[in-house]
């Protein structure tokens, strides 16, 4: 994914059933299960409460380079 796009940008280009609100101000429709990787969380707290999920509007992977795999 590049640098300068959003994981829910490319998700939603490559998968449009790809659910999100966020942007309509509902925080959390787009959280997805990370099945492998580290994620660097961003966003309020709520958004970084677990490795287990990210938000696929703010968080990316953490920036050594590793790649994160979602359950989408």
């Amino acid at each position: 994914m590049p640098a300068n796009r959003t994981a829910l940008s490319v998700l939603a280009e490559q998968r449009p059933e790809t659910g999100y609100s966020c942007r309509q101000g509902f925080c959390g429709t787009c959280r997805l299960p990370v099945l492998a990787g580290e994620v660097a969380h961003a966003g309020s707290a709520a958004a970084r409460r677990s490795d287990a999920n990210m938000l696929v509007c703010v968080s990316r992977a953490t920036a050594d380079g590793g790649r994160i795999t979602l359950d989408v």
